[in-house]
């Protein structure tokens, strides 16, 4: 299509690799140089010898980039905003150590974690009182680590992962304003979600196994507790992929997480773990014609919807995934 042969024209005069996200619709999808979950991007991005990056993503992916690499410059068609990392502030940040304070947890035996899908300013935060970040992928040898602190772990803002790690790990959990006894937990969780990942329900995991003899069910850890435990596989988006492109095509498969990426995995026997079409709305926000159009802006000498951050976010933020990085 005309649209698509612009776009490959104009990222090769101006010197522009397109990052794409799993999670974008298939046609923006099908325009990036590099696809992958959030991390996976972010470290790619590192490897690739172009000065501008074209993110398709959500804004905190994007702030990723620029964090790792303040060289680059890095644009998105649309800084759409992952409706979980707007789910936590700074001001929220600070209510949640408040909250461990109030229950007899001092500062300094806090050890914050925030998943990677928070904005910039809430990694440089964890930071700050020596934490770090995590992804869905790394999140066990990070809390491992963290915990030989001997410190609470205050996870953000996921509740769910911090949960389903918690299970996993053989550790209690706890979450700020729903649990009153908070102190006695080895996880504290904040009570944030991914809106996406909430639409799946034991009854969906019911469904299927009562249609589909001998089916799979699997889900992402941002999924409720009440869907994991009845999975026979839980992991991150790579990991995901990895698992479903392994099994015999003749294996059914039913799928718990983004519909534009479970569509994508195979042509057969694999469903969406769901009766609703659990579809993105921040990520698939982005068109086509917003790809070609910040192109054009950038050609024409008017840039915008360009990742900026101040140096001291850039800085501690940059801590907080360098410390990630090192252990995983």
């Amino acid at each position: 299509m005309e649209l698509k042969r612009e776009i490959k024209r104009l990222k090769k005069e101006l010197d522009v690799t397109i990052l794409g996200h799993f999670y974008q619709r298939d046609d923006v999808f099908e325009c990036a140089d590099i696809s992958g979950d959030s991390l996976e991007l972010a470290k790619k991005s590192l490897q690739c010898g172009s000065k501008n990056i074209l993110f398709c993503g959500v804004g905190f992916m994007g702030q990723s980039v620029k964090i790792l690499d303040p060289s680059r410059r890095v644009f998105m068609p649309k800084i759409a905003c992952c409706a979980m990392a707007k789910m936590i502030d700074k001001d929220q940040f600070e209510i949640s150590i408040k909250a461990l304070n109030d229950a007899g947890i001092e500062s300094e035996n806090i050890m914050p974690i925030t998943y990677i899908n928070s904005n910039a300013d809430i990694k440089a935060e964890v930071a700050k009182l020596g934490g770090m970040v995590c992804t869905s992928s790394n999140a066990t040898i990070i809390i491992q680590k963290a915990l030989e602190s001997g410190k609470k772990i205050l996870f953000i803002p996921d509740r769910c992962l911090g949960q389903n790690l918690a299970i996993k790990m053989g550790k209690k959990s706890a979450v700020i304003g729903v649990d009153e006894d908070i102190a006695s937990a080895d996880i504290i969780c904040y009570d944030g979600f991914c809106s996406v990942h909430q639409l799946f329900t034991p009854e969906d995991v019911e469904f299927f196994r009562d249609r589909y003899e001998d089916i799979l069910v699997i889900a992402h850890p941002e999924c409720d507790p009440s869907v994991t435990k009845l999975c026979d596989f839980v992991g991150s988006t790579s990991q995901i992929i990895k698992y479903v492109k392994e099994l015999p095509l003749e294996q059914k498969v039913a799928v718990g997480t983004e519909f534009n990426l479970v569509k994508r995995l195979r042509e057969k026997n694999t469903y969406v773990l769901s009766s609703t079409k659990p579809e993105c709305p921040t990520m698939n926000e982005t068109t086509l014609q917003d790809l070609y159009d910040v192109l054009v802006a950038l050609k024409e000498g008017k840039p915008y919807n360009e990742i900026v951050l101040d140096d001291d976010t850039m800085k501690w933020a940059k801590i907080a995934l360098e410390r990630m990085l090192e252990l995983s």
